[in-house]
């Protein structure tokens, strides 16, 4: 196979006409030549951290949509169907991505649960993670999100760890806002990287101190404007992220539009394809080629170097995207799931309470982090009810593994006039989060979900859509457009509901992630993420 057009020599910051030349997977030779045609070849993107289940896809069928932007490979981490179901949802992941050329990258999940103050439906403990590392197919320590458990030196924390170290795999991090001395302990614990910060000075701190950083860029959590900044001087240490991207973003663009936007800022185009293409496969020892004689023939053809639009997409010398068509095949698998909970009763999302204010949980547009709010409480019938005049709705986490109480909060910004929304795609547990103007349409959109074991779905006074998500409770077994288009229809709705939200759906699904300050609900209760415990809704009179 021959390729002809203008190669993008990143290592060697130079762009020539000539032809590469691949055969059984493998680059034999790239050639100079006076004449070609105008199309650019360079190294495949890579992901350097995403969650493939956020996609709401399992990996072939993310497979089969990112192919499309040019994304060759993913680092990969698991966590969310781990949550639900151990390290038997890990090994579908790998097994189902192994279907298909992409070239997957599984971590293995380093906080499953993510904190002892959810409950979630499997626990991945130290021996497990050891047994993990040992398999060739786990590349790395997933992000340790239980940034106070090393802090604190939680013995088993540190083993975790300690295995990553033994079998010479990189620890990933995830330490939001830490800073200064703290920051400084979590580094010299072996964790190599962090795709939280979302302030420049953070980000600067970290870099310095010897961190490599990801610019994160996903559904809800944007964080390219305020990183960009460092990457003219830093790009050896950063690379691109998605972190959780919705179906309906994941149609449209992925690593390549964080391309198109970083040149446009005026970042050299070398240090961007660096981030983009070579820094993730160095640094997670992917085998992944990079344009190399002798490499894998994972390489792209895009138009140009302005817009990165692809044209033709090919893994280990596989043409697996052309002419607007992704090639990879559709492959049949068994749908796991971890679904265990009666229907509820409106009565069941009643606050009884007489206080006179109560703390609210302030979501904040493109930001996983939240603040803490007090708020006058609006109270009917001794029942705290939700103020749509002010914005400020009543929410609830419901145990999706076993019957328990729901628990109760109430949030501002979701902007809903009528109805509820909800999900039982609710980092990390999974269990299930709803928010709505009723007890009524609350209960409404939970019991939906229960009667589907699993979904997202959208309830008005007169109409109820729901995409259900039967992989887990997480992941559709239908294909990224159809399940693009569905949650994009659903999205709709929510924004007619109201919602001035970019993504109502994925904010939401981040609300009980209570290891992100600073307040969240897990459904054992309101819990304050900056100093980890449990907090009350209302305030004493």
């Amino acid at each position: 196979m021959k390729l002809q057009g203008n190669i993008v020599d990143i290592k060697n910051k130079r762009i020539f006409k000539g032809e590469v030349t691949f055969e059984s997977g493998k680059i034999l030779s790239i050639e100079e030549k006076q004449h070609g045609v105008e199309n650019y070849i360079l190294p495949g993107f890579v992901d350097a951290h995403i969650h493939i289940e956020s996609s709401m896809l399992v990996p072939s069928e993310f497979a089969r949509l990112a192919v499309t932007h040019g994304t060759v490979a993913t680092v990969s981490d698991p966590h969310e169907i781990a949550n639900v179901l151990g390290v038997k949802g890990v090994k579908f992941m790998i097994e189902n991505g192994k279907k298909t050329p992409f070239k997957f990258n599984f971590g293995a999940p380093s906080c499953v649960p993510a904190t002892t103050f959810e409950s979630a439906g499997a626990v991945i403990d130290s021996d497990a993670i050891k047994t993990l590392l040992e398999n060739p197919d786990i590349k790395y320590l997933a992000e340790m999100m239980n940034y106070p458990g090393v802090l604190f030196d939680d013995a088993e924390v540190l083993k975790k760890i300690a295995w990553a170290k033994q079998y010479n795999k990189p620890v990933d991090g995830h330490a939001p806002g830490l800073r200064g001395n703290d920051v400084t302990k979590y580094i010299h614990s072996g964790i190599s990287t962090d795709h939280e910060c979302f302030t420049h000075d953070e980000a600067l701190e970290k870099l310095q101190k010897g961190m490599k950083i990801l610019i994160r860029e996903g559904s809800a959590a944007k964080n390219f404007e305020a990183l960009i900044g460092l990457a003219s001087e830093h790009f050896e240490n950063m690379m691109f992220c998605s972190d959780d991207k919705h179906p309906d973003d994941l149609i449209l663009d992925h690593i390549n539009k964080l391309c198109a936007r970083a040149v446009a800022k005026g970042v050299d185009v070398f240090k961007v394809l660096e981030m983009a293409c070579i820094n993730p496969v160095k640094h997670y020892n992917l085998e992944v080629g990079l344009l190399q004689v002798g490499d894998a023939a994972d390489c792209i053809v895009i138009k140009d170097l302005i817009n990165f639009k692809t044209l033709q997409t090919y893994i280990s010398g596989v043409l697996v995207f052309d002419n607007g068509m992704s090639l990879i095949k559709p492959v049949s698998f068994e749908n796991l799931n971890n679904f265990s909970c009666n229907k509820k009763k409106i009565s069941d999302f009643r606050i009884e309470s007489s206080a006179e204010k109560i703390r609210v949980i302030e979501a904040l547009e493109g930001q996983l982090v939240t603040n803490e709010l007090i708020e006058d409480a609006l109270i009917v019938n001794g029942n705290l009810v939700s103020s749509i005049e002010k914005d400020i709705l009543k929410m609830t986490v419901v145990n999706r593994y076993k019957n328990q109480t729901p628990a109760m909060a109430f949030i501002k910004n979701f902007g809903l006039k009528e109805g509820a929304i909800a999900s039982s795609v609710g980092h990390d547990s999974h269990n299930i989060i709803a928010v709505g103007v009723s007890d009524e349409a609350i209960c409404k959109a939970v019991n939906l979900l229960i009667e589907n074991k699993g979904g997202i779905c959208v309830v008005s006074n007169s109409e109820e859509k729901i995409v259900s998500l039967p992989v887990a409770g997480i992941m559709s077994d239908k294909d990224g457009y159809t399940i693009g288009k569905q949650y994009a229809e659903l999205d709709t709705m929510a924004k007619h509901l109201g919602s001035k939200l970019n993504a109502p759906f994925m904010s939401l699904s981040f609300m009980a992630l209570l290891v992100i300050p600073s307040l969240k609900l897990s459904d054992k209760g309101l819990f304050n993420g900056t100093d980890f415990k449990f907090t009350s809704l209302t305030l004493d009179n």
